[in-house]
């Protein structure tokens, strides 16, 4: 018996899964699966060479009992965007689509129920498998969908956090940094271990070309809403493109009255912003209480309260997640 009100962010075995499979230049019919090992050969480039992209995307209870899925159109888009930059066959949108509706449905009791603030998590993965020993992309590909209940990111409700300016680089100029690949995320665990062991949540990492401007924290993006009513977020080859943000950027704009900008946030030009925060999927948003960057330690709006503008962000777009304010045209899939 799952404890809803106790989920944290962990794997969770569910009993379905979707897998297919890709050789002689074609995917198979694929389907659902109960079994959730992958069983690869030693010498897959997904192991060695890192020959392999992912995704995370969740589905919602609604107060009706309905399913709600955000935005999944723009997960298949992004991981056909990462597959053409390893050299992997795209995944027909169709088929990453009705492969998430599938696996929905079919775990359908592992969805928390609405007002737990619980989720159901999926992880789209696409890797290269098969014998291939040399630097070459691989001639066997293997798509899956898996998921598991997660809880609320924040147990007590949005808290403001530190974070840390790293020396580290997240990813090279003209590399990986776009794509949602796991090498990206494996450079970042050093960083992120470092900042922990010094009482900061994470680390923000500067462009990699001139360490003047934010571009990531963490493993989310960066937003600043400043003092004049702006909501301004990097703007980078070597950022993720957040669907998050990208939502966000929307919603501040049309439903908040801020101006929505992309462009650079200099790391010297923090006065500017009354509030500040990451955004992924997993956490929605992350307030951010300030940034250490040298022996400087800016604050925004609190270290102890959320701003009101990130608030009322955070609780706009979990209100379309859940179905308890519109939605723009095209953002919910609806499952009964």
């Amino acid at each position: 018996m799952i404890d809803w009100e106790n989920l944290g962010f962990g794997y969770i075995k569910t009993p379905y899964r979707y897998r297919t499979h890709w050789k002689e230049g074609q995917w198979d019919a694929g389907g659902l699966t109960e079994d959730n090992q992958l069983v690869i050969s030693e010498a897959s480039p997904a192991l060695h060479y890192g020959q392999q992209c992912f995704e995370g995307l969740k589905a919602y209870r609604c107060q009706d009992g309905s399913i709600n899925l955000f935005r999944i159109e723009e997960n298949a888009k992004r991981l056909n965007r990462s597959a053409r930059r390893l050299l992997m066959p795209e995944v027909p949108e169709d088929v990453f689509i009705e492969a998430v509706k599938e696996v929905v449905k079919a775990n359908e009791a592992f969805i928390p129920p609405y007002g737990t603030g619980g989720t159901l998590y999926l992880r789209p993965l696409l890797i290269g498998v098969g014998d291939m020993i040399g630097v070459h992309p691989a001639k066997e590909f293997i798509f899956t969908v898996f998921c598991m209940p997660v809880g609320a990111y924040f147990k007590g409700g949005l808290v403001p956090t530190p974070f840390i300016v790293s020396e580290y680089d997240r990813a090279a100029p003209y590399g990986t940094g776009a794509a949602k690949v796991g090498g990206n995320y494996a450079a970042s665990l050093l960083p992120g271990q470092e900042a922990k062991a010094n009482h900061f949540s994470d680390c923000i990492y500067l462009d990699p070309a001139t360490h003047t401007k934010i571009e990531e924290v963490g493993s989310a993006n960066f937003f600043g809403v400043t003092k004049d009513g702006s909501f301004i977020t990097p703007k980078s080859p070597s950022i993720l493109p957040s669907i998050t943000k990208y939502s966000l950027l929307q919603i501040a704009e049309e439903r908040l009255g801020l101006k929505a900008v992309e462009g650079d946030v200099y790391i010297d030009d923090l006065d500017r912003f009354s509030e500040a925060g990451a955004c992924g999927t997993a956490a929605v948003i992350s307030p951010i209480a300030g940034i250490q960057y040298g022996d400087d330690y800016h604050v925004f709006y609190s270290e102890t309260e959320v701003g009101p503008m990130t608030m009322a962000l955070y609780e706009e777009l979990t209100g379309i997640q859940f179905g308890d304010r519109p939605a723009p045209a095209g953002w919910i899939t609806k499952l009964a």
